[in-house]
């Protein structure tokens, strides 16, 4: 099954400040969820960001902040995304059938959200270098989790490609130059 990009959003899951510099690898996780942000707004894809209790873990990183630009927020203290109704009820969730994730951690707040998407009836593609989590048997465990209860598991270069479909376009030259 082909993923759309009419009728995909893409959910930013907690990348906070306290958080994330325990991410395994987070320098290199930072960089593909710039990429996979910046190509999803190219492609005119709707964006919503969550942040797990703020006042404890922090604001979103500045680097994924500044390229969000987008209110509200939405702010949670529930593990799975899917159990705050200010998700649940956007317009965007509304009129999508398709959510592509990417965020932290694997194992806690982007498996238990992947579930019960999957469970409400969306198609989920969770971007696998665009998630983490402290330790990397953690991550590992939660893809294989994700993917045997139906999850699409994809990367930052192979979702954008397959969204932005042909070569040639000012979309595809501009991912192609956030991708190399």
């Amino acid at each position: 099954m082909r993923i759309k990009r009419e009728l995909s959003l893409g959910l930013i899951i907690d990348i906070q400040e306290k958080l994330f510099p325990h991410m395994d690898q987070y320098e290199v996780l930072l960089k593909r969820c710039a990429i996979l942000i910046e190509g999803l707004k190219v492609l005119d894809i709707p964006l919503l960001l969550t942040e797990q209790y703020p006042k404890g873990l922090g604001a979103t990183v500045p680097e994924i902040s500044v390229l969000y630009a987008q209110k509200p927020v939405i702010e949670k203290i529930a593990f799975s995304c899917c159990d705050e109704p200010a998700l649940m009820q956007h317009a965007f969730l509304q009129s999508r059938n398709t959510v592509i994730i990417c965020g932290i951690e694997a194992h806690v707040c982007v498996l238990q959200t992947a579930i019960d998407l999957l469970e409400a009836g969306y198609q989920v593609v969770v971007v696998e270098d665009c998630i983490s989590s402290r330790k990397p048997e953690d991550k590992r465990v939660a893809v294989e989790r994700m993917r045997t209860e139906g999850a699409v598991i994809s990367t930052s270069e192979s979702i954008l490609l397959e969204l932005a479909r042909v070569a040639g376009t000012e979309e595809f030259k501009t991912i192609s130059r956030l991708i190399k």
